[in-house]
């Protein structure tokens, strides 16, 4: 039993990263999707949005134009949407690219139709690129994307497990929320999520679950309707 029949999974670049945190580990791939199989088993639909961070992340400390920075970042994200792509196929999974940036000879261009085509035939649909455009973060992108394909929920896989009042890695007395509404994380200044994301969310009335992608099932048991993480609505 789903509680969600359409999702859209915003996965980091970090948790598709090799043990030293660049590039990409087969086992971190694998983990992620055995579980994007399983949900589409049951029959949920998939989106995905991948971010780019284990290849680059921003201008890495150095002054580079922001806009060519970001567009290096979306090109990151192609790269780990064709992993995954070939990961799931490699277990059965039929899986489309589709780029918001024309990349014509790799992957579809972002058609919403073409999208929303693909869920109907059981595929996986994985969007790279982000929104496209500089000075926007997959995070938005994945609000963006979610909001397009009327998805039921946002799920934002993390490597923590939901959203604190302060960075629990720096800080061993963070709080853990268990739920916010969209008007309180804005409010409080929390920095977990993009505020962009958050307020495209409130906008549409999408549920947003920021959980920890590390958990055992974590995945599966998001869309199963268990609470964990955050939920943000």
């Amino acid at each position: 039993m789903v509680k969600y029949k359409r999702v859209l999974i915003k996965i980091s670049g970090e948790a598709l990263a090799a043990e030293n945190g660049f590039g990409i580990g087969a086992q971190s791939v694998d983990g992620v999707v055995d579980q994007i199989k399983k949900i589409r088993d049951m029959g949920v639909e998939v989106g995905i949005v991948v971010g780019g961070g284990n290849f680059w992340r921003g201008r890495q400390g150095t002054e580079m134009d922001r806009t060519t920075a970001d567009h290096m970042g979306m090109l990151a994200t192609v790269i780990n949407a064709l992993a995954l792509q070939d990961a799931l196929e490699q277990k059965g999974v039929q899986t489309r690219v589709q780029t918001a940036l024309t990349i014509s000879r790799v992957a579809e261009p972002y058609i919403l139709r073409k999208a929303i085509r693909h869920f109907e035939k059981g595929r996986v649909v994985i969007f790279a690129c982000g929104t496209g455009n500089p000075y926007f973060s997959t995070d938005t992108g994945a609000a963006l994307r979610a909001a397009e394909i009327h998805a039921d929920a946002l799920l934002m896989a993390k490597n923590i497990d939901g959203i604190y009042d302060s960075d629990p890695k720096k800080n061993p007395a963070a709080i853990k929320f268990d739920h916010l509404t969209y008007m309180d994380y804005i409010k409080k200044g929390l920095t977990a999520l993009d505020t962009t994301a958050v307020s495209l969310c409130m906008d549409n009335k999408i549920t947003i679950i920021a959980f920890g992608l590390s958990e055992e099932n974590s995945i599966i048991r998001v869309v199963s309707g268990e609470k964990i993480g955050t939920v943000i609505e």
